[in-house]
């Protein structure tokens, strides 16, 4: 089966490669249908990453975050029609230890791997879940980045201590939007705090029990166990400030992903006893937990439209740079590619 890829081979530049499917009893093809746009897509975009690291990794179809329509499936898990969500991550080992998407064994698409700007994706079945009619396919093409929020809330069930009266999440982007609405759902009894430094932003946070510009915390206030959602610089004033208002024996979460090593005042970390773990990506448990929220809770939905910024239909390679282009414009929200190839 002939296959069209559009691979990023230049900062700002696309070009077309055709590739051969192989069809067998293993192989699922998905037609693409909606591909959000992530930051670490943005960052091959333009080049943001180190010279090295680009040359390793390009030329490359980018996406990781996305859905599409099945097209033929050997396994028979399948049906053509069906609208399933993909798994970026692809294990080749197992391990009784170590979660699929810490295996440095795994494959993940979109870094180092072909991601879903293809005309057709050839994918392992296990890699699929077919998502409900009744999830907008606009949120659903955002599962991925939703699932990585579900990973990191199992891991903080998993390592924090029982009393959890109160959780800060730091950062109002989109990572600490949507783990903020997850946690809300996943811990309901819990008062949530979400900590940022836009006060419009903040302002969209209306199912948090409390809100505060990070100038403005209170001396007094304590937090049983703490999110941090920034990343880059903002890392090491949102984790100072989580040390200084955590209590002890808090268990602390990092998700945000800095380029750059970053100072920890590892003498209060000591002396409150706290437990600091580090989440990055997820696994098909974490997506079909998602899909579950999704499903369950018809708010959710409505709440992550929030955070949809442009719808762009996508016909040409025009329209892929014009897609990237105004991603990297937007200062919030998440870009939708409706692939009409």
């Amino acid at each position: 089966m002939l296959n069209v890829v559009y691979r990023l081979v230049a900062p700002g530049r696309f070009e077309v490669e055709f590739s051969d499917i192989e069809l067998n009893g293993d192989t699922t093809i998905v037609r693409p249908t909606h591909l959000s746009i992530c930051h670490a897509d943005q960052r091959y975009y333009q080049g943001l990453r180190p010279p090295a690291v680009m040359r390793e990794k390009l030329p490359m179809a980018l996406i990781h975050e996305g859905i599409g329509e099945v097209v033929w499936d050997g396994s028979g898990a399948f049906h053509p029609g069906d609208r399933v969500v993909m798994v970026p991550n692809t294990p080749v080992e197992d391990d009784p230890v170590v979660a699929e998407n810490y295996l440095r064994s795994s494959r993940f698409r979109s870094s180092g791997y072909d991601g879903y700007m293809q005309d057709l994706v050839n994918i392992r079945p296990d890699r699929l879940l077919v998502v409900p009619d009744t999830i907008d396919p606009l949120v659903a093409s955002f599962t991925e980045l939703v699932s990585v929020s579900t990973h990191a809330l199992r891991r903080l069930d998993k390592f924090a201590h029982e009393r959890r009266d109160r959780i800060g999440i730091w950062g109002d982007g989109n990572l600490g939007f949507l783990t903020a609405l997850m946690c809300r759902h996943m811990f309901p009894e819990t008062e949530l705090y979400v900590f940022g430094m836009n006060r419009s932003k903040l302002m969209e946070f209306s199912f948090a029990d409390e809100t505060y510009l990070t100038a403005e915390v209170p001396d007094e206030l304590t937090l049983d166990h703490a999110i941090e959602c920034v990343g880059s610089e903002g890392s090491r004033p949102a984790i100072e400030q989580i040390i200084d208002h955590i209590n002890p024996e808090g268990a602390v979460a990092l998700l945000g992903v800095s380029e750059n090593p970053i100072a920890i005042n590892t003498r209060m970390v000591l002396e409150k006893g706290l437990r600091f773990f580090g989440s990055s990506r997820s696994g098909v448990d974490d997506f079909r937990e998602t899909l579950r929220v999704f499903e369950e809770n018809p708010e959710v939905a409505e709440e992550l439209h929030r955070i949809i910024g442009h719808v762009v239909e996508v016909h040409t390679i025009d329209d892929m740079r014009r897609a990237f282009e105004l991603d990297q414009q937007s200062k919030a929200g998440k870009t939708v590619m409706v692939w009409n190839k």
